[in-house]
């Protein structure tokens, strides 16, 4: 099996759409559908069904996708252990972040780590939104920056590090994007795109709620697995979305209004990782962080830290 089809196998695997495959790969759609084409012809049988609109895995994709990719990881780990010996690493921590403004932080914070720990390296990457414990129970990420609550058994968290305003993402064509604010009454009015995927209850009624704090129902609008994807039902006017103030700042469109909230709680960052696992390099990470998010709160008046 050659390496670029391995690479794109798991990725679209992962993906489910060749566009994102193709630039995560930085390869044209075309050379991403002859990959996947030439690796069907290896194998003997379909991997993916194909259609107009979304794109899935077979029965026998699923299970190539198993057997591969602890392999690949164990190949990549491999790899990075040794590349950090030749530079004279001593740690590699794998951090994943929630969305862009923690992937800043976390940037941030990696980059004041190379003067602070030279011995430590970080390699990061963002935390899949129908999944966002997965990958750190699974040891893919040491620690991961994200809004919090969590409550999880097996996992274990530091103090909030951010606090962040909230805002209503909603098609610039219903009348709440004219409002200069919004309260959680009005979401009555409007139905929530919701998140694919298996998630906690608490943590999908954090981000989508289903009544209003005076019992009102919450209407609930089609699944969605990023963001670029809700913003596209959005624009569409299928659904408005919860979201943190950087949102409007990250994801600036035609079509879509963001508009604050002045009464839904604002959302805590914070640090989750493994329980027993809070290491000396994780030690050193979430001090690096604080003294990043610190920085950045103070030229946000969206942003706050906590006390």
């Amino acid at each position: 099996m050659e390496h670029d089809e391995l690479e794109c196998f798991l990725l679209l695997a992962e993906e489910l759409h060749f566009g994102r495959t193709a630039d995560k790969m930085r390869l044209s759609r075309a050379r991403v559908s002859q990959l996947v084409q030439r690796l069907e012809r290896r194998v003997g049988a379909p991997l993916f069904t194909r259609t107009s609109r979304r794109v899935a895995l077979t029965s026998l994709g699923r299970q190539l996708r198993a057997d591969l990719a602890p392999h690949h990881r164990a190949i990549e780990d491999a790899l990075t252990r040794a590349a950090a010996i030749a530079r004279g690493i001593d740690t590699v921590l794998h951090v994943g972040f929630a969305n862009p403004l923690t992937g800043e932080i976390v940037m941030k914070a990696t980059e004041a780590l190379q003067t602070s720990h030279p011995g430590l390296a970080v390699e990061l990457c963002e935390v899949p939104l129908t999944d966002p414990y997965g990958m750190l129970r699974k040891g893919d990420f040491d620690v991961q920056l994200q809004e919090f609550p969590v409550r999880e058994d097996d996992l274990d968290g530091g103090p909030a590090l951010l606090t962040e305003e909230r805002i209503l993402v909603i098609g610039s064509a219903h009348p709440l994007s004219a409002r200069h604010s919004v309260s959680l009454e009005d979401l009555a009015d409007v139905p929530l795109l919701t998140i694919a995927g298996e998630l906690p209850d608490y943590w999908l009624e954090h981000h989508v709620p289903t009544r209003t704090p005076a019992g009102r129902p919450i209407a609930r609008g089609p699944g969605v697995t990023n963001m670029q994807e809700a913003l596209m039902l959005v624009t569409g006017g299928k659904g408005a979305l919860l979201a943190p103030a950087h949102t409007a700042t990250y994801y600036a469109r035609p079509g879509v209004a963001y508009v604050p909230f002045t009464d839904a709680q604002p959302i805590n960052y914070g640090l989750v990782w493994r329980t027993g696992r809070d290491t000396g390099p994780i030690e050193a990470f979430a001090q690096t962080a604080r003294e990043v998010a610190r920085e950045m709160a103070q030229g946000d008046p969206r942003s706050t830290v906590p006390s």
